[in-house]
């Protein structure tokens, strides 16, 4: 029986601009960490100082202060409740696909880019945002890339995904009609973000890669 295949994303900030020795020795941990087998993917983004991590951990959970280790007075402590960690929870709110196992997920070639990108949710849609995406991944009609995977924290959003990219819904059906994409339509998504400067307009802000390693080369 294949293991469990678990997706994750964090949030992090560094404690200063300059910081490439620092991202290079995290860029070299993820991927001995993704070698010996105990992530499937990992990859980081960067915004200003603010990192975003994706992680697909198999078996078990990965405790990603592990990344962090050696590394505590480059990055930012976030609260969380009684404690602080360096890697701030991110919290899952939409994606098109739910790995069965690691087998089911594993990919069959090498994709020919993995991409990070961020939106900034109006203080005021925050949650009519959560609602709908809630309801279109409960309904799971709605197909887009089966490795696309968009989690919160505080009002920012942070998005994984792959190219190219791959159609797919949460049912692993091409029958029904989404009813829930038709609601979240109607309520003008693009009123909800807050477009980031170099956006062109868009919703979400592509970033530049810190690293992004696989098991698939």
């Amino acid at each position: 029986m294949s293991e469990l295949l678990l997706r994750e994303q964090y949030r992090g900030r560094l404690n200063r601009e300059d910081a490439a020795e620092t991202l290079a020795a995290l860029s070299e941990r993820a991927e001995a960490l993704v070698r010996q087998g105990r992530l499937m993917t990992a990859a980081m983004y960067r915004y200003g100082r603010q990192l975003f991590l994706y992680m697909e951990a198999i078996g078990e959970p990965f405790d990603q202060e592990t990344l962090a280790a050696g590394f505590e007075d480059d990055l930012a402590a976030w609260p969380e409740k009684e404690e602080t960690r360096h890697w701030a929870k991110m919290y899952p709110v939409f994606w098109h696909q739910e790995p069965l196992n690691a087998e089911d997920w594993r990919r069959k070639t090498r994709p020919q880019a993995r991409r990070g990108r961020i939106a900034y949710l109006r203080g005021e849609s925050l949650f009519e945002y959560v609602y709908h995406h809630y309801a279109l991944t409960r309904e799971g009609l709605h197909r887009g890339d089966r490795y696309m995977f968009i989690s919160l924290h505080e009002d920012v959003l942070f998005s994984y995904f792959e190219e190219p990219r791959t159609a797919d819904n949460i049912r692993r059906t091409v029958e029904g009609e989404s009813a829930a994409l038709k609601d979240w339509l109607a309520v003008d998504p693009d009123s909800h973000f807050i477009h980031l400067p170099g956006s062109g307009g868009r919703n979400f802000l592509l970033l530049p890669e810190v690293f992004a390693f696989g098991q698939d080369g």
